[in-house]
């Protein structure tokens, strides 16, 4: 059995299901709230074998924004961890090397370029459909 605070029920109770489409934009918006925030990569995301590559992390990196935001912890994000978030995003391996990966960023990205790459993991045909909706 596993036990919580009165707070963390709190947060659970609030939680509604979100699709994937919907944690990705909020994703989304989170990086761009904080367009100036220099964001950390992660270095040869390609190159790893899957078990280190399911583990690795940079504190401060994109990642680490959507683990920061409650809402996630709570709808079931458990760590800023590579293997987590594309877990829990519903991510290939491809589209989350495109958002962290230092070999199209830098040893670092800003929040805005972050939230673009993300954006761009949903695609745009779902985009215009939501938009038209």
């Amino acid at each position: 059995m596993k036990h919580h605070s009165i707070e963390q029920l709190q947060a659970l109770a609030d939680v509604v299901p979100m699709t994937r489409i919907e944690r990705l934009e909020r994703w989304a918006r989170l990086l761009k709230d904080q367009p100036q925030r220099r964001l950390t990569t992660l270095s040869g995301t390609e190159f790893l074998p899957h078990a280190e590559r399911q583990t690795m992390r940079a504190s401060g990196s994109p990642i680490t924004v959507a683990f920061e935001d409650p809402v996630f912890r709570a709808a079931g994000l458990s760590d800023d961890s590579y293997g987590e978030a594309k877990r829990f995003f519903e991510l290939s391996d491809r589209q989350l090397h495109n958002i962290v990966c230092h070999c199209h960023l830098g040893e670092s990205t800003r929040g805005a370029s972050a939230a673009r790459h993300v954006r761009a993991a949903i695609g745009w045909w779902p985009r215009m459909r939501a938009f038209f909706a």
